[in-house]
């Protein structure tokens, strides 16, 4: 660990950062923690196996700089990302805490639904990038994704939730060069959203991961949840709602 570092165990990880000792300590407990109690008591039960080491770096600088000393690494985001290889989330953490928080899903993620598509791995992470209290439990809010979500709306450029729920990682993520991950992300996250504020996304998570064998892409369990039979009419109500947030009752 390189100098002026501070640790705090934090299980089921460990938190690493180069801002003062409290600040430190102050992430480790009302971010980590917090995340980490309302996503098990919602979601996941199993702690990641093994120890994985949350380093949040203070700034850009700091960032950039340490994901090259540490990890042989030249960041792709400016926010931070996961290391398999090293079982790091490496993080800049004056971006906010939501990548961090994104990351954490990820992590349980993996370890309690191996099987998860990308689109709802992403859409529930996306989800709680923007992350509140609701009564002890977590919400996700409005965030920028909202915005071309938006545009894609208008224009007729969102794709069918049968084909979203489809996509395999190559297609969804589409490599460095693609331009739809981002419209992607952001259909997935707002329907989750959606399935929140409608108060079914718990019972669409278990469903989906108790029967993914049968259903392995959600869709069916979705309809399901949803107790919609014509989708193409759902995909309707969902784009008026999203093109309405801003007059939705407050749940």
């Amino acid at each position: 660990m390189p100098d002026g570092f501070t640790v705090v165990v934090q299980p089921p990880f460990v938190v690493l950062g180069d801002e003062p000792a409290a600040i430190v300590q102050g992430r480790a407990t009302n971010t980590v923690k917090w995340a980490v109690d309302r996503l098990k008591q919602d979601f996941f039960p199993r702690d990641p196996a093994g120890i994985i080491d949350i380093w949040l770096f203070r700034d850009q600088t700091s960032y950039t700089n340490h994901a090259l000393e540490l990890f042989n690494d030249i960041p792709r985001s400016p926010f931070g990302y996961y290391s398999a290889e090293h079982a790091a989330l490496v993080m800049n953490i004056s971006t906010g805490r939501g990548t961090l928080v994104h990351e954490i899903v990820h992590a349980y993620m993996h370890a309690n639904f191996p099987e998860c598509p990308p689109w709802f791995d992403e859409g529930l992470a996306s989800l709680y990038e923007a992350p509140a209290d609701d009564n002890g439990h977590l919400r996700g809010e409005i965030n920028w994704r909202i915005k071309g979500l938006e545009q894609s709306i208008r224009e007729g450029k969102t794709i069918s939730f049968r084909r979203l729920t489809a996509m395999n990682a190559a297609e969804f993520y589409g490599g460095l060069n693609s331009t739809n991950y981002n419209a992607y992300y952001a259909q997935s996250r707002y329907l989750c959203y959606y399935l929140q504020e409608k108060g079914l996304l718990r019972t669409f998570y278990r469903e989906f991961a108790a029967g993914v064998k049968a259903d392995p892409t959600g869709y069916e369990t979705l309809q399901r949840v949803l107790r919609v039979n014509d989708m193409e009419a759902f995909e309707k109500q969902w784009e008026d709602f999203i093109l309405h947030w801003r007059t939705q009752p407050v749940p």
